[in-house]
C-alpha cells in the first residue's frame, strides 16, 4: 500500500469537490487495511496516554459528510483502543430548546476537549452553515434579532457565520486545542448503494430513515455549500482534509494515519519528568514499601 501523506488530502488553496476522487482505487485487500489500521490505533492510544500526562493540549477531531459516509463506523474502529477516559464523542443533533436559548456555537464550546483528551465531533458546528443553508427555515428557531422571516437571511449572513466559525477555531487553537477537520467525500452512487443495503439487510434496518432520502434530493445543494464552507474555513490552524469515502476501510486508515502524522509535529508532547529529589529517594521509598 502506498504510504499516506497528509498533504495529499489537506486542503491548500481553492478546491472543487467534483474534481476530487471519492475512491483511492488502491489494490490493497481489506485485511491489509485492517492490519495497518490496527498498528496506527495502537500508536494513537499510546500517544493519548502521553498527552493525558502532559496535560497541555486537547485534540478536536471534526467529522463531516453526507448520510452513510462512514463517520459512525470510523469512530468505532479508529478510537476503540483509546482509554475511555481519554476520548469523548459528541453527535450533534437538532438543537434542543435549551441550546436554542444560546448562540449556535454555545453547545460546541461546552463539548470541547479537556487538556490531555481527544473529543470527536460527529457532525459539527459546520451543520450551522450546511443543513441550515439548505433549509434556511431552521434559522428561524434561533430567534435572532433582525431575522423576522427567511427572506431576511441574506448572503452576508452566511459570510458572517463562516467568519464567526473561523474566529471560533482560531480562538480555541490559540488556547491549546489542536483542530483537525475531515470531510468524507462520498459519491452519490455509493450513497444509493448504502441506503439500499439498509433496506435489504435486516440487521441494518434500524439505520434507515426516510429523512435520508429527503436530504438526498438536495445532494447538489449540499455539495455546493460543502465546497464553499471548506474553501472559506480551511486555515493553517484548523485544516480540512478531504477523505475519499467510497471505501470505508481505506477511509478509516487514512484518517487515523493523518491524525498520527499531524500529531508528530507537536514535539513538546512528552511525559512529565519526576522531580530529581523524588527520583533520588527511589531506593528509600522501595525499602519503606518492602517493610510494610
Amino acid at each position: 500500500m502506498k504510504s499516506i501523506n497528509p498533504d495529499d488530502f489537506k486542503v491548500i488553496g481553492k478546491i472543487e469537490l467534483a474534481k476530487i476522487p471519492t475512491n483511492l482505487f488502491n489494490d490493497s485487500s481489506d485485511d491489509d487495511k485492517e492490519e495497518k489500521l490496527d498498528k496506527v490505533q495502537a500508536k494513537l492510544s499510546e500517544l493519548q496516554d502521553v498527552m493525558y500526562a502532559h496535560n497541555r493540549y486537547g485534540v478536536l477531531i471534526c467529522l463531516q459528510g453526507m448520510d452513510t459516509s462512514g463517520k459512525d463506523s470510523l469512530i468505532r474502529e479508529v478510537f476503540k483502543e483509546f482509554n475511555p477516559r481519554g476520548v469523548e464523542v459528541h453527535s450533534f443533533k437538532t438543537p434542543n430548546s435549551t441550546e436554542l436559548e444560546h448562540d449556535y456555537l454555545w453547545r460546541h464550546y461546552l463539548a470541547l476537549p479537556e487538556k490531555g483528551k481527544f473529543a470527536v465531533f460527529n457532525r459539527t458546528h459546520y451543520e450551522n452553515v450546511l443543513v441550515t443553508r439548505v433549509h434556511p427555515e431552521y434559522i428561524m428557531n434561533e430567534n435572532l434579532p433582525g431575522i423576522e422571516n427567511v427572506s431576511a437571511i441574506t448572503p452576508q449572513f452566511w459570510e458572517d457565520r463562516l467568519e464567526q466559525i473561523n474566529n471560533f477555531e482560531k480562538h480555541i487553537t490559540q488556547n491549546g486545542t489542536i483542530v483537525l477537520k475531515f470531510y468524507f467525500h462520498m459519491s452519490k452512487e455509493e450513497q444509493r448503494k448504502r441506503l439500499l443495503r439498509r433496506l435489504e439487510e435486516v440487521e441494518h434496518h434500524w439505520k434507515f430513515s426516510p429523512g435520508d432520502l429527503k436530504e438526498r434530493e438536495h445532494w447538489d445543494e449540499y455539495m455546493q455549500y460543502y465546497e464553499e464552507a471548506i474553501n472559506k474555513t480551511a486555515t493553517e490552524n484548523a485544516p480540512w482534509y478531504i477523505i475519499p469515502a467510497d471505501d470505508k476501510e481505506m477511509a478509516r486508515y487514512v484518517v487515523a494515519k493523518i491524525i498520527w502524522e499531524e500529531m508528530q509535529k507537536y514535539t513538546d508532547i512528552k511525559e512529565p519528568q519526576l522531580d530529581e529529589k523524588v527520583k533520588a529517594n527511589f531506593e528509600m521509598y522501595k525499602e519503606m514499601l518492602k517493610k510494610e
